[in-house]
């Protein structure tokens, strides 16, 4: 493939350079995200969006945008973009010639007989965003730059209160707070500007995203005033949004040492690694994993399932063990959490704990630390089993066949997790398959450790389950006649709605399901679920399928899990495929593997969506950026490469 590019046709195309966003990150959780031709389309768009953790865990937008103006051939041209009620002024889209992702997010702007160069980049270790704009043509122009802030929750938006913020000035620059809890921002340049003060707010700015996703959609920016600069040819500008003052004689060292660390980007795999590492980040209470851009935080069940594909496949063991470590801090009861982090914390996730197993048995495998991570973790290890062999919270708890029951009727507890109106759109209390799956290959590994370390008295209370739980689940979920396991099962009752659960039977290291039964559960999710984004998450011969993501939340919500695509799924339906079907499963792995490469322009340009329509033309929908959609695919690759080289 090429570089990532959109030309001038495409740009000023609103329609078109509206709905592509790209999303630049640094190693502490800060981003700075928009659509490609400028315009914020959604609350979450911003130049500086930072976690205040003086205030809580949450993400803040501190600095939505940054509005430049232009004075060529005597013309002032403002290249900004914003979307008020019933108009879009200015139209800075329409002097758009390029945007491309070769290495970070760069704009061309033609005005006139003149080119103007814009680059952006964030720096690890500091919330601060660098632009780099550069003349290309001309001598030299008047260049003015306007910021807007909103100072609030990502989630939240602003309204006017009439106040005018105090504004102070400091070397090539000024900084202002709105509210005394918040971090300052400092706006700085790397030359000289002078700064014209006329504080006042702009009403009603409009995020038609969040309108179409039934959200409030109005925002009102308070914009501190102007700065005023000339931009000279060959002489590059730089321009520091930060909640720390620069120093500006450096900002040029700093932007060159920093787009230094990045690599060029031309093929699927450089835009994967890109948008993998922008998933991890370093907090005061260790490393994390964001489940997505732009609204997803710490999520439980998300980190263990990213783990392998962010970290193992990507040669950082070390990274997945503080990753671990740091999740296991708010181990409670058995239950690792679902979102939320220390007093916040919620542990409304009977599978989390369990993924976490997956993970670590990831982590071994690449590391071959079996004895020492069996001392690392042995507490942790006997501390989960112990409390879902006895029970915890949710009524999860080991029956007397050795399966593992889980949830309540008003509860989802699994990654079909979707409620409306106070109840699961997805009810699947009771024993479900791949909870069994994942409490099956839990047992096994811990025993694996336990064996390597010599831990008798673990081996002794735990060896007979595996014999005992490996029948229960065939008589409990097989039906040798469909050829498929039931999704979720109570004592009377069995759902066999066609999902894509039953995979994790095949895929796991210790594999619940025999070959004859994994083969024809591969075959049939191959032949009714496998789409070019991902698996559906029901049949589309079942009535309850629902084929498009769209509408309000509830509307959204009831669709989530009920047909729509989920590229993750990819991940275990490629191990277990590649498990059962070894080199004949190589050229399918790799048709979903490459087929991705017209994904990254699809959305948020360089990476992968959360999920896709299940429906032609399988369009992105939810978050830009999803960080098991990412892993999963280079874990795919990683299979691939592993195989071949096997094959040397």
């Amino acid at each position: 493939m090429e570089v990532l590019n959109f030309d001038k046709d495409f740009l000023q195309d609103f329609k078109r350079s509206s709905t592509r966003e790209f999303l630049e990150t640094n190693n502490i959780g800060m981003y700075a995200s928009t659509s490609i031709c400028g315009l914020n389309t959604r609350k979450y768009h911003g130049l500086l969006v930072a976690r205040q953790p003086q205030i809580d865990t949450h993400s803040y937008v501190l600095v939505n945008g940054l509005q430049e103006t232009v004075k060529v051939n005597n013309r002032i041209q403002d290249l900004g973009v914003h979307q008020y009620p019933s108009v879009i002024h200015p139209r800075g889209y329409l002097f758009l010639d390029s945007f491309k992702l070769e290495t970070i997010p760069t704009w061309t702007y033609k005005v006139g007989d003149v080119l103007i160069k814009k680059e952006l980049l964030c720096v690890d270790d500091v919330n601060q965003t660098l632009i780099r704009y550069t003349l290309i043509g001309g001598e030299s122009i008047e260049f003015k730059l306007r910021p807007f802030s909103s100072f609030r929750r990502i989630h939240k938006l602003r309204k006017s209160n009439k106040s005018l913020y105090p504004i102070t000035h400091i070397p090539n620059g000024i900084s202002y707070s709105m509210g005394k809890n918040f971090d300052k921002v400092f706006i700085q340049t790397s030359t000289e500007n002078t700064f014209s003060e006329e504080g006042d707010w702009f009403y009603n700015a409009e995020y038609l995203v969040e309108h179409d996703r039934g959200y409030a959609f109005h925002e009102d920016l308070f914009s501190a005033g102007e700065l005023n600069l000339t931009l000279t040819s060959g002489i590059p500008l730089i321009v520091s949004i930060a909640t720390e003052k620069a120093e500006t004689k450096a900002l040029n060292l700093v932007f060159n040492s920093s787009l230094n660390l990045k690599r060029k980007l031309n093929n699927l795999d450089h835009y994967l690694e890109r948008s993998a590492q922008q998933f991890l980040s370093k907090t005061d209470k260790g490393t994390e994993v964001c489940a997505g851009y732009h609204w997803f935080g710490r999520w439980g069940r998300d980190t263990f399932l990213s783990l392998p594909g962010l970290t193992i496949a990507r040669n950082q063991p070390e990274v997945c063990k503080q990753v671990l470590k740091t999740m296991l801090k708010d181990l409670k009861g058995g239950l690792m959490t679902n979102i939320g982090v220390g007093e916040a914390a919620r542990y409304n996730s009977a599978d989390s704990s369990l993924w976490f197993f997956w993970a670590l048995q990831e982590y071994v495998d690449a590391t071959n630390s079996g004895v020492a991570t069996w001392k690392d973790f042995k507490k942790e290890i006997k501390h989960i089993l112990s409390n879902y062999k006895k029970g915890t919270l949710y009524n999860i708890h080991m029956d007397e066949s050795g399966l593992l029951y889980g949830g309540q009727s008003d509860v989802a507890l699994t990654w079909m997790d979707a409620m409306v109106n106070g109840l699961p759109v997805t009810p699947r209390a009771g024993f479900t398959v791949e909870l069994n799956a994942l409490w099956y290959h839990a047992i096994c590994f811990s025993l694996e450790l336990a064996k390597e370390a010599n831990d008798t008295d673990f081996i002794e209370q735990w060896s007979t389950l595996p014999k005992q739980i490996k029948p229960a689940f065939k008589a409990m979920f097989w039906d040798e006649n469909k050829g498929y396991l039931a999704d979720a099962c109570e004592v009377d009752k069995k759902d066999w709605s066609f999902r894509p659960n039953q995979i994790f039977a095949t895929s796991l290291k210790y594999s619940v399901c025999d070959k004859k039964m994994s083969e024809s559960i591969l075959k049939k999710v191959e032949n009714k679920l496998l789409t070019p984004r991902g698996l559906r998450t029901l049949s589309q011969d079942d009535a309850k399928y629902i084929g498009y993501y769209e509408g309000g939340q509830k509307k959204r919500d009831r669709s989530y899990h009920q047909g729509i695509v989920w590229p993750w799924l990819l991940g275990h339906f490629s191990s277990g495929y590649l498990t059962i079907f070894g080199d004949s499963a190589l050229p399918l792995l790799s048709k979903i593997y490459n087929s991705f490469e017209e994904g990254l322009s699809e959305y948020g340009v360089g990476s992968i969506a959360e999920i896709y329509d299940g429906e032609p033309p399988f369009t992105a929908k939810g978050t830009i950026s999803q960080a098991w959609s990412v892993s999963e695919l280079i874990r795919i690759k990683t299979l691939i490469n592993q195989r071949n080289d096997n094959k040397l």
